[in-house]
């Protein structure tokens, strides 16, 4: 088939490495315009444009849908893949198969923006791939394919997505070699969610929360927006929590520093180690480098 790809994001290059070698023909991307990016604001690809450029794939650039009309028609598909942008039906309907779209959940579940984060937040322990048919609706159109993975406990965000992305390849040949034998997919059945984007407001971390939340939250929200605390009146980041341990005399956000470890009081007599996190100006670093160099008093909080 001649196949289109629309996408924005890192987690598209795995589907698109396979399609180059497939036996479908790779004729263009369709990629979101250039962002001012880095101090300098520079207008700046995504990392798809950019993918395009060094495999010689024309990508289309379109600040309105519109302009896609006239370079959709002679496409047997268009695959999206975290695009970014909603498409009205009339540019769904100009591929000859329409639009699939490779979604980083097991739909009807976490539709929405934030597919893997939510999942994270909320202590799942098994994720997927869906590949479905773009509707008109937020992730509620037919599914062709759908493949589990379990999630490791140690996972965040970043890890999921990775080990997603990958799987993306296989869900979206046998999804190709269905609709090559106009097989139609199948209506979405079972309990729905949503998944919205997530906020930098939403990502503050409550220690007033148990220590489980706690490290479901600094899992999901990693790399972006990011968990994030306060210590003395600026923002600290926090990637990667550890053990959690019970002690009865900590109060909420209380910061413990021992010889090994750096521990944040919780709910429920619970304590969380923190193990990597990002002070305000600073690169990220390990917690115990951190307690050295701040000096942490007797009774001194994060939030």
């Amino acid at each position: 088939m001649r196949i289109g790809v629309a996408a924005t994001p890192t987690v598209a290059l795995p589907s698109l490495n396979w399609l180059l070698d497939s036996e479908h023909e790779l004729v263009r991307t369709i990629t979101v315009p250039d962002k001012p990016s880095g101090r300098g604001r520079v207008l700046t690809p995504s990392i798809v444009a950019q993918w395009s450029q060094e495999h010689g794939i024309p990508c289309l650039k379109p600040s309105h849908s519109d302009e896609l009309i006239g370079h959709l028609e002679d496409l047997d598909l268009v695959i999206t893949i975290g695009y970014g942008v909603i498409l009205p039906e009339k540019i769904l309907s100009l591929p000859k198969h329409g639009f699939i779209n490779l979604h980083f959940s097991l739909l009807p579940s976490y539709r929405g923006a934030a597919p893997v984060q939510r999942a994270l937040a909320h202590g799942e322990s098994v994720s997927g791939v869906t590949v479905f048919a773009l509707d008109k609706g937020m992730d509620t159109g037919p599914i062709y394919i759908s493949l589990s993975s379990p999630i490791d406990p140690i996972w965040r965000a970043s890890e999921l997505l990775e080990v997603l992305s990958q799987m993306g390849p296989k869900a979206l040949e046998d999804t190709c070699e269905l609709i090559m034998r106009n097989e139609p997919p199948k209506i979405q059945s079972g309990e729905s969610s949503l998944a919205p984007k997530i906020s930098v407001e939403e990502a503050q971390l409550d220690f007033k929360n148990s220590a489980r939340v706690i490290s479901n939250n600094v899992r999901a929200f990693y790399p972006s927006p990011s968990a994030w605390t306060l210590f003395r009146g600026e923002k600290m980041k926090i990637s990667r929590t550890g053990n959690i341990v019970t002690s009865s005399d900590v109060t909420s956000g209380e910061i413990r520093v021992d010889a090994n470890s750096i521990t944040i009081g919780c709910a429920n007599n619970e304590c969380i180690e923190i193990l990597e996190l990002t002070p305000a100006g600073k690169h990220e670093m390990r917690a115990s480098d951190w307690a050295r160099g701040a000096r942490i008093l007797p009774g001194e909080i994060f939030g």
